[in-house]
């Protein structure tokens, strides 16, 4: 009976995960097609264009500036909040013993070993860390950013057109949603510390959320 329930909890996570990657696989299909299929690609785009717009017009510097800013603000923000993450989970990692019976009173299956209860926390601390250093780096991006699109145009070299301060800038933007991704994914992580039924339905409905919220919007009636 051990054995069945850790096997449960096993086939959770590699069901859980496969979905999750042929998910994302199919958004990659489909950016093939259409490059601007998902809302990500449609950022990328608009990135660019607006470091050509900011570097090309020194009367917009300050609205740079601003919306870097901001952008770093909140990067810094959700960098803080994935290092409170750790620490509570790590947190729970003491009191495994008196958690798991009590996490467990749906009887929906799912192994009560403390070890495979503490592998659990473990890749869910770890899904965290992977969120607070990609906002790290995004962070970090941002600010160099912020100093490249003040340069001069006249002493600018290679490296400081706008076709490579776009580079930098859309790397920032592809960190901060690698760190949402792992906030997302961080979801079944939690359902899975309940029971490996309770992770395989959150990931199922957190596929058909980022389907609705990955894709670009629609233009459905024509503006007026």
């Amino acid at each position: 009976m051990s054995f069945m329930r850790d096997f449960t909890d096993i086939f959770a996570l590699v069901a859980s995960a496969l979905m999750l990657f042929l998910y994302h696989h199919y958004l990659r299909s489909q950016l093939r097609r259409n490059p601007h299929y998902t809302i990500q690609a449609v950022n990328r785009y608009t990135r660019a264009q607006w470091v050509h717009a900011i570097m090309s017009d020194e009367s917009r510097l300050v609205l740079g500036v601003q919306t870097l800013r901001n952008s770093t603000m909140a990067a810094t923000f959700m960098a803080s909040t994935a290092v409170l993450l750790i620490i509570g989970t790590l947190n729970l990692s003491s009191e495994a013993n008196k958690l798991i019976d009590t996490w467990h009173v749906t009887h929906l299956g799912g192994s009560r070993q403390p070890g495979l209860w503490m592998v659990k926390l473990l890749f869910l601390v770890s899904n965290f860390f992977v969120a607070f250093f990609a906002f790290s780096m995004s962070v970090r991006l941002y600010n160099h950013v912020g100093f490249k699109i003040s340069v001069p145009a006249e002493v600018r070299t290679p490296e400081l057109q706008p076709d490579s301060v776009a580079i930098h800038l859309n790397r920032a933007g592809n960190y901060y949603s690698i760190g949402m991704r792992a906030y997302y994914f961080a979801v079944p992580l939690v359902f899975w510390l309940f029971s490996p039924v309770l992770m395989l339905i959150a990931t199922v409905i957190l596929i058909a959320v980022m389907y609705h919220i990955d894709r670009s919007p629609k233009l459905t009636a024509p503006l007026k």
